[in-house]
């Protein structure tokens, strides 16, 4: 599968833009578009489910919003067990990863001991895969591996390592991330543009 195929569904866009780990970027992908043609989407799913099925799971999570689509659609495929993260409210302080997910309480239960693969659409910094494994080991879960239909860069790579976390992706790519103190587009004057998150 052509990975201009699958990032054909997600509209990709060049700027000056802050993610939601509060790095800034130069790319930014429009996620709301890649579940807008379900048909499309699924045989990339499928792939990934193979990917998937090597980490042997019980359970699929996905961080909402975007990220849950693909892991309900995982968890289908694989028939597995789903749950989800909400991601709260956005925080006030100015540091990194600063927004937190949580797994509802009704769903803390179902993943108590058991292999819970985080499953999610694009990755860059992994803000929301970040939370959502901290507040799944909090309900007790084995995490056993991470999957993304795309990875951005080699943030998530090293972060997936310090944890001893397998990290399974259809398409990886470069991408430059900086720390605010740090960004040259901010340095240069470029005005920057806030949109959802990644």
């Amino acid at each position: 599968m052509k990975a201009d195929d699958l990032l054909s569904l997600a509209n990709a866009r060049h700027g000056y833009f802050m993610y939601e780990s509060g790095y800034h970027s130069d790319l930014w992908f429009d996620l709301e578009t890649l579940c807008q043609r379900p048909a499309c989407l699924r045989p990339f799913v499928l792939e990934l489910c193979r990917e998937i099925t090597e980490i042997k799971p019980e359970v699929i999570c996905g961080p909402l919003i975007e990220g849950a689509f693909v892991a309900l659609v995982a968890a289908l495929e694989l028939q597995r067990e789903f749950v989800y993260t909400l991601r709260l409210d956005e925080s006030t302080e100015e540091r990194m990863f600063a927004v937190a997910y949580e797994l509802p309480q009704a769903l803390q239960q179902s993943v108590a001991g058991r292999r819970v693969a985080v499953v999610n659409d694009v990755i860059s910094a992994g803000s929301a895969v970040r939370g959502t494994l901290q507040s799944l080991r909090t309900a007790g879960a084995e995490v056993v591996g991470i999957a993304s239909l795309v990875v951005l860069g080699d943030s998530l790579f090293r972060f997936a390592e310090q944890q001893g976390i397998v990290v399974r992706t259809l398409v990886a790519l470069p991408n430059e991330m900086w720390a605010p103190a740090t960004c040259p587009l901010c340095m240069d004057g470029i005005p920057l543009q806030k949109l959802a998150h990644h």
